[in-house]
């Protein structure tokens, strides 16, 4: 909180030295405790923002994307719904201050940095470069999520005390947000200060100024009579057609941008939080844990008789038990998955066993089948003709002490279709993914024992697979998930199950299976496509933006096949498009704010949202309760219309 208040009304904050590596009495004038400081901006990314569900559901929820499952239907549901939602709301609450609790700290290493001693003047344009974009990073959230609020110019060095602070307008942020991306830009190199690629360069910089003048032009904002709309075009372009200079890289095959060894450092993303590594000493002082998979994987093991690993002992998936963010109908529905690959590395809707042939933790291959006895058959609708025939493990996994990171569990293989022999010879090994699971899963794929058909199929159409089919539609009522039994199991707490945070490989796991350490891509090249196609859409060139949607539509086309032109894509199809490339990665809610679309996609998508949506209110989140607790003026500072002080404040 002193942080906060640092940030927001120029309080003095935390002593110093407590960023000093070496102790003593060092102060600020010093390079080592600068240089520290300007790190400890990045601390809010890695401890909470990106690892914890609180910014997620923000940044996702309510919204024509995600709903709360059958089995969880009131989970968070002032976000996901807007029921309820108010300033005491812990997730808004907590982004609030997050937010805001380094731009004090940045600002500080801004302000001080001709004072500081020591250091080169390389070293010290370049970390000011870094403050400056993380201060523009922080202040795109606060201008996004919560709308004109306090633009903080002070340090945790300033002493005075203002509790009375006053909002700025939202083009003032915007004017302070692209300033300082433009100057860190023109400072910050194409290779990271020590060779650390968990720091921003120059590509991070132009990303976010793309990413800005996008959400800028929602406000309807313009630089010295230029549209935000044609700024955030020309600054895409820029990093597409000089990508090599930024070093910005494209992968050709969606599934390569997916697969577990691309996750460290992954070439295509601008800006990255980096995950701590079970094998490397930096294992030690990162404090990053990060459990987002077990809000977004639904638990096959509701399924007990079929699916018969228990959660709290799975090393395939993680201790998936808490299950609170499902795609909608729309986000279902908006995958062709005849032709896109996105489909099945955005979701899995296949669950299998797994067995640890070296390790035998949970049994070998041959102990780990599932023999279906009449009653399975009955209650699951697989054909008479399976019964006492067997459900085989699909992959095998590894096991490996690491130095700091307790047990890691990693896949060796995927057992072939059809081969039962147990024999790890066989196993195919070069599986890019092991949550990815090819579409469409066989009839006589053995070796899964539920799979989530997209296609609705008859129950005599059912009755031809081995495993329990549950159609998807069948999931829904209406636009929202049923939330009790349906076709006589728990089929109903199923649901196509969000993987792009779970991880399985050496070094991405801790000693608890509910936490897992993987990096996570705050940007990522194809965001900068997304954004430019966008712009020129707006700008009334559709032409252009079919053209920067291509590439990402063909590197998601399946072998031999070609995806569909989207010669003269309209506004839809772009929202459209931004739901399948970047479905749950922090964007959807920030992407239908700036074309004011919230209210009409949550009445086509979402149902239970809309009831609740109210247009005057619900375009900005409220403003943190704990913030207004600690001001004299809240009452004129206002809490965005949520009903805690008599105005909104703007």
């Amino acid at each position: 909180m002193s942080a906060l208040l640092a940030g927001t009304l120029g309080l003095a904050s935390c002593e110093l030295d407590e960023y000093n590596p070496s102790g003593g009495d060092a102060t600020i004038e010093s390079f080592d405790v600068w240089e520290g400081l300007e790190t400890y901006c990045y601390s809010p990314l890695a401890e909470q923002l990106y690892s914890v569900y609180d910014f997620l559901s923000v940044a996702e929820g309510g919204t024509d994307l995600w709903l709360t499952p059958g089995g969880n239907k009131d989970y968070a549901r002032q976000l996901i719904y807007y029921e309820g939602l108010t300033t005491n709301t812990n997730a808004v609450n907590k982004l609030f201050k997050q937010a805001y609790s380094c731009i004090a700290s940045c600002n500080a290493v801004i302000n001080n940095a001709e004072t500081t001693q020591g250091g080169t003047e390389e070293a010290k344009k370049t970390l000011v470069a870094e403050a400056k974009t993380l201060r523009a990073f922080y202040n795109l959230l606060l201008v996004t999520y919560y709308g004109p609020v306090t633009l903080s110019q002070e340090d945790i060095s300033v002493g005075e005390i203002n509790t009375t602070p006053v909002r700025n307008t939202v083009e003032e942020f915007y004017t302070s947000i692209t300033t300082d991306l433009k100057e860190a830009a023109a400072d910050l190199g194409v290779e990271p200060y020590q060779g650390n690629y968990g720091r921003v360069t120059k590509k991070t910089a132009l990303g976010l100024l793309a990413r800005a003048y996008a959400q800028g032009a929602g406000e309807g904002l313009s630089e010295n009579g230029t549209s935000y709309w044609q700024r955030a075009r020309e600054v895409a372009e820029d990093i597409i057609n000089n990508a090599s200079a930024y070093n910005v890289y494209l992968y050709d095959d969606v599934a390569d941008l997916w697969a577990q060894e691309n996750n460290r450092n992954n070439p295509e993303a601008l800006f990255i939080v980096s995950g701590r590594d079970a094998n490397s000493e930096a294992f030690n002082y990162v404090n990053y844990n990060n459990n987002l998979f077990m809000y977004t994987m639904c638990n096959p093991y509701k399924c007990a008789d079929i699916y018969t690993q228990a959660d709290n002992q799975n090393y395939y998936l993680g201790r998936v038990n808490t299950n609170s963010l499902a795609p909608t109908k729309y986000a279902v529905d908006v995958f062709d998955a005849s032709w896109d690959k996105r489909w099945e590395n955005t979701f899995m809707t296949a669950f299998g066993l797994y067995s640890m042939n070296e390790a035998g933790w949970v049994g070998p291959y041959q102990a780990r089948c599932i023999t279906i006895n009449p009653v399975l058959q009955k209650k699951y609708g697989m054909g008479e003709q399976f019964v006492g025939q067997k459900i085989y493990p699909y992959l095998d996994l590894a096991t490996s002490p690491s130095s700091y990171g307790g047990n890691q569990y990693y896949p060796t293989g995927v057992w072939p279709k059809g081969d039962h022999s147990g024999n790890t010879a066989n196993l195919i090994t070069d599986v890019k993914n092991p949550y990815v699971i090819d579409y469409p899963v066989a009839a006589d794929d053995d070796r899964f024992c539920i799979v989530l058909s997209k296609e609705d199929k008859t129950a005599e159409e059912k009755a031809q697979s081995i495993y329990f089919t549950v159609n998807i539609n069948d999931l829904f009522d209406g636009d929202q998930y049923k939330e009790g039994q349906f076709d006589g199991t728990n089929s109903y707490q199923l649901y196509p199950s969000l993987i792009k945070f779970n991880w399985c490989y050496n070094g991405s796991w801790t000693s608890n299976l509910q936490r897992k350490t993987g990096d996570m891509m705050v940007m990522r090249t194809a965001e900068v496509y997304l954004i430019a196609a966008e712009a020129c859409q707006q700008l009334g060139d559709a032409a252009a933006a079919g053209r920067y949607l291509k590439p990402l539509r063909d590197r998601a086309a399946r072998p031999g096949m070609t995806a569909p032109a989207l010669d003269n894509p309209t506004e839809d199809d772009i929202l459209d498009e931004y739901a399948r490339e970047m479905a749950g990665e922090f964007n959807r809610w920030a992407l239908l704010k700036r074309h004011h679309k919230l209210g009409e996609r949550l009445q086509k998508y979402n149902s239970r949202a809309a009831q609740y949506f109210d247009e005057s209110i619900h375009y900005c989140r409220p403003v943190s309760y704990d913030f207004l607790q600690q001001i004299e003026n809240a009452d004129v500072y206002g809490d965005n219309g949520y009903g805690t002080t008599p105005t909104k404040g703007y």
